[in-house]
C-alpha cells in the first residue's frame, strides 16, 4: 500500500493520510445534510410530492456518490481529492430545473447521467483541453462567482432574512422570528468559526446551530442517532427510465450547463489542490485525465443512485493542510462518507435554519473569483457581469450563463477582437441563442 501510493516518495505516512483523509470529510461532511434538503425543496412550502425527491434516499446517494468518487480518486488518479454532489449544481438541479423549468426531478436525474457520460468521453478523447481553453478565462470566474451569489441569495431566502415584498420584489424578513435568529446565530458561529481557520468551520457551525435550536425548541429533537440506512428505492435508477426526455433544446442547454460547471469546477479545485500539496510538476497536472475521468465516473455513479452532479471539492485543502499527501487520503475519507450513511436519523436536525448559514458561507467563498476578472475593459466586463448578475436575478444558473455567452461573442466583434473568438464560443452562442427562443 505505501509503494502503490508512494509515500516514500510523497514525504508522509499513514498517520498524516489518515488525519488529513478525517480533516476532509469534516471541512465536506454538511454536504450529506444539505444536498437532501435542497434536492427535496425542503424549505419550498405547497409543493405535489411528486416535485420533491426522497430526502432518506438522497442522503444514501450523496453519501455513495461521494465515497465511490474519493475512491476512484484516490486509487486511480492518487491525488488528496475527495469528491461529493457539488453545492451550486445541485441549487441549479432543483431550483432553476425542477422547480423553475417544470421539468420532474427524474428527467433531471438524466440530464446529469447524460452530462457524465459526455465528460468521460471528452476525457478519453482528449477534447478537454480543446474545450476548457475556447472559453476565455473571464468567463470561468463569472460563472463561479455568479453560482456564489445564486447560492447565497437562496441561502438568505432559506434563512427568513430576506423574504418575498410585493412593492420591491424582495424585503427583509422579520429578524425577531425565532428561526431566523437562529439562522443569524449560526451565520455568526460559522463566520467565526471560518475567519479563526478552524476545518470543518462549516460544519461545526451547523452542529452548533442544531444543538442551539433544540434546546430553544426551534428544532425537534430526535430520537435516536443511528439506524439502518433509508432505501434508495425512491431515486435508484431513474436516470435510465427517462432518457428519452432529454432530446430538447430546453435540457440540452441543462445538460451543457451541468458539464460545463462541473468541467470547470472540476479543473480549478485539482489545480488548487495539487499546488498546495506540491504536487504541480513543470506547471502540469499529472494524471489529469485520471483525475478528471474519476470525477466524471463519480457524477454516473450519483445520478444513477439519486443525486445531482458529483465533483471535487476545494475543502480537500483543508486534508492538504492537515498533511494529506497521496490518494490515500481520499480512501480515507471515503469510507468516512460510508459509515456517515448510518447516521441518517440526524437529518431531522438539519432544518433551513441550519442550513441556510452553510449556503451563504459557501456563497461568500466562491465569488472569491471576481477578484481575477478584468474589469477594465469593458467587452470582457459587461459578459462577465451579466453572468453574474442574471443568476441570482432570474433565480437560474443557466440563463445567466446564456446571457453572458450570448453577449460575449456581441462585444468581442464589436471591439474588433473577433479573431480572439474560439469557435467553440459560436457555437454557444447559437445553443443559447435557441435556448431563449424555445423558452420563450
Amino acid at each position: 500500500m505505501k509503494k502503490y501510493f508512494q509515500f516514500e516518495q510523497l514525504g508522509t505516512n499513514y498517520k498524516r493520510e489518515f488525519i488529513g483523509g478525517l480533516t476532509t470529510f469534516l471541512a465536506m461532511a454538511y454536504i450529506l445534510f444539505v444536498n437532501p434538503k435542497v434536492l427535496s425543496l425542503a424549505d419550498v412550502p405547497d409543493l405535489p410530492a411528486s416535485m420533491r425527491m426522497d430526502e432518506g434516499a438522497v442522503f444514501v446517494a450523496t453519501a455513495v456518490a461521494a465515497a465511490v468518487g474519493s475512491l476512484f480518486m484516490g486509487f486511480i488518479a492518487k491525488y488528496p481529492v475527495a469528491l461529493a454532489p457539488g453545492m451550486g449544481l445541485n441549487a441549479f438541479f432543483a431550483y432553476s430545473v425542477v422547480l423553475g423549468m417544470g421539468v420532474p426531478w427524474q428527467t433531471a436525474l438524466s440530464g446529469v447521467l447524460v452530462s457524465g457520460l459526455i465528460f468521460m468521453l471528452l476525457t478519453i478523447s482528449g477534447l478537454r483541453e480543446k474545450i476548457i481553453n475556447s472559453i476565455p478565462a473571464e468567463l470561468k470566474f463569472a460563472v463561479g462567482a455568479g453560482i456564489g451569489l445564486f447560492i447565497t441569495f437562496i441561502g438568505f431566502i432559506n434563512a427568513g432574512i430576506i423574504v418575498n415584498n410585493d412593492a420591491t420584489l424582495v424585503g427583509l424578513g422579520d429578524l425577531t422570528s425565532g428561526p431566523v435568529l437562529l439562522s443569524i446565530f449560526g451565520l455568526v458561529v460559522t463566520v467565526i468559526l471560518m475567519v479563526r481557520g478552524i476545518n470543518g468551520g462549516v460544519f461545526y457551525g451547523m452542529v452548533i446551530t442544531s444543538i442551539v435550536g433544540m434546546i430553544f425548541g426551534l428544532v425537534d429533537v430526535p430520537s435516536k442517532l443511528i439506524d439502518t440506512p433509508p432505501s434508495i428505492a425512491p431515486t435508484f435508477g431513474q436516470a435510465f427510465f427517462h432518457l428519452g426526455d432529454v432530446f430538447s433544446i430546453q435540457m440540452i442547454t441543462v445538460i451543457l450547463t451541468f458539464l460545463f460547471v462541473d468541467f470547470f469546477d472540476t479543473a480549478g479545485t485539482l489545480v488548487a489542490v495539487a499546488n498546495q500539496a506540491g504536487l504541480i510538476k513543470e506547471n502540469k497536472l499529472p494524471r489529469a485525465g485520471k483525475a478528471l475521468f474519476a470525477d466524471s465516473a463519480a457524477t454516473v455513479t450519483g445520478a444513477i443512485f439519486g443525486s445531482s452532479t458529483t465533483t471535487s471539492y476545494v475543502e480537500s485543502t483543508a486534508g492538504v493542510a492537515a498533511g494529506a499527501r497521496s490518494g490515500f487520503a481520499s480512501v480515507v475519507t471515503a469510507c468516512f462518507f460510508l459509515l456517515a450513511i448510518f447516521f441518517s436519523p440526524l437529518l431531522s436536525v438539519v432544518t433551513a435554519s441550519v442550513t441556510a448559514p452553510a449556503l451563504i458561507i459557501v456563497g461568500a467563498l466562491m465569488v472569491s473569483s471576481l477578484g481575477e476578472i478584468d474589469w477594465k475593459k469593458f467587452e470582457i466586463a459587461v459578459p462577465a457581469f451579466l453572468v453574474i448578475i442574471a443568476m441570482p436575478l432570474s433565480y437560474s444558473i443557466a440563463t445567466g450563463i446564456a446571457i453572458g455567452f450570448i453577449f460575449y461573442p456581441i462585444t468581442m466583434l464589436v471591439k474588433g477582437r473577433g479573431k480572439e473568438i474560439h469557435p467553440i464560443m459560436y457555437l454557444l452562442f447559437v445553443v443559447f441563442l435557441l435556448y431563449f427562443i424555445f423558452l420563450a
